[in-house]
Order: structure tokens, then sequence, then C-alpha cells
């Protein structure tokens, strides 16, 4: 694999792990476990730093251009006929 992919796997595995740490750290929080929430806390910070060290080694993701802007049909209200009229 190049470098470069090999980082930005690196970088999606360690956000994936981010968030499964989080997810861990609000649970904690909400069933009042402090301390279990702090330890999870320092977890999230050291692997934050080390995610943004990586993320600034790699260049910026290059974005797909975005398409051309036109004229975009708008859904209007269809007119409302009349009821039929029952004769008298």
């Amino acid at each position: 694999m190049e470098p470069m992919a090999e980082q930005r796997g690196r970088l999606a595995m360690m956000e994936g792990q981010l968030a499964v740490l989080q997810a861990r750290y609000e649970l904690a929080m909400s069933a009042f476990k402090f301390d279990e929430a702090n330890t999870l806390q320092q977890k999230i910070a050291a692997l934050e730093a080390e995610r943004r060290l990586l993320a600034e080694t790699l260049p910026s993701a290059t974005l797909a251009p975005e398409p051309p802007t036109g004229i975009v049909p708008m859904l209007g209200k269809r007119p409302r006929r009349g009821r039929a009229r029952r004769p008298r």
C-alpha cells in the first residue's frame, strides 16, 4: 500500500476509535461513573492529539467539483378546481 493510503487508513481507524470512546464516555457520564468518564476523556484527548498530528501530515482531500447550477423546477400546487355543481 502507498504510504499516503496507509496513513489515510490509520486516520480512518483512529476516527472510528474516537467515536467508540466518545460513545463510552457519554454512557459513563449518563450513568454517573465519573472516574471511568475521566479516564476515557484522557484517552480521547491523547487519541485526538495523535489524530491531529497525523491529519496535518496528509494533504487535504480533494473534493469533487460541485455540479453546475441550473434552473431547478419548482413544484407548485395544482390549481384547485371547483366542485362540479349538481343541477337543481
